[in-house]
């Protein structure tokens, strides 16, 4: 059985197979990495087939200093993060629009209902506050806690990804952790009061 490096390098040959066995061993966690950052399953469809595009197009130039998991690992957050600061300029946009139209001048999007697919159906609505908080969390921070706690990544792999080093990495977990828990206290009043 061919390893994840001799499937690049088939496909960096020209061999389709390769890519259909890629996509078979990691597209799945391609899209749930995607979907944890993005929140959207049209976008998270759309950055998985992007992600393997970019792999197919740069199959020949792969050095191999890194594993396969990684190197997609890293492009899926590269996309995901394009798409999020593309929302965010989109969204002031709006918001300068609504400003020359003379409306109210307040943005009046909420975030989407959003499921997550490796989240029991019990658990959908804790799971959508956390994901609603989680969209909150600036951009690195995110990052992290997404390819650690949806994706279960060591904090070594998410370092490697994020090309930072792991005690960065662990900081920005613990303001993450930190960040979140005031923000769902917000949802859950009632929680901080049975703790105090």
């Amino acid at each position: 059985m061919a390893t994840h490096e001799d499937l690049i390098r088939q496909l960096a040959s020209g061999d389709h197979q390769a890519l259909k066995h890629l996509y078979a061993e990691f597209g799945v966690r391609v899209y749930n990495t995607a979907l944890g950052m993005v929140q959207n399953r049209e976008e998270a469809e759309e950055i998985t087939q992007d992600v393997f595009v970019e792999m197919h197009r740069n199959a020949g130039t792969f050095k191999f200093q890194s594993s396969v998991a990684t190197w997609l690992y890293r492009i899926t957050v590269n996309k995901s993060l394009d798409v999020l600061r593309h929302r965010n300029r989109n969204k002031r946009f709006a918001f300068v629009t609504s400003i020359f139209q003379r409306k109210s001048g307040e943005l009046n999007i909420d975030a989407p209902d959003f499921h997550h697919p490796g989240v029991a159906l019990e658990n959908q609505e804790n799971a959508s506050i956390l994901f609603k908080a989680i969209d909150q969390l600036p951009e690195n921070q995110r990052t992290a806690f997404v390819l650690s706690q949806v994706e279960q990544l060591p904090q070594k792999e998410i370092a490697t990804v994020m090309n930072l080093g792991e005690k960065a990495v662990e900081s920005l977990l613990q303001r993450a952790k930190a960040n979140l828990r005031i923000t769902l206290e917000k949802f859950y009043p009632d929680r901080r009061k049975t703790r105090n």
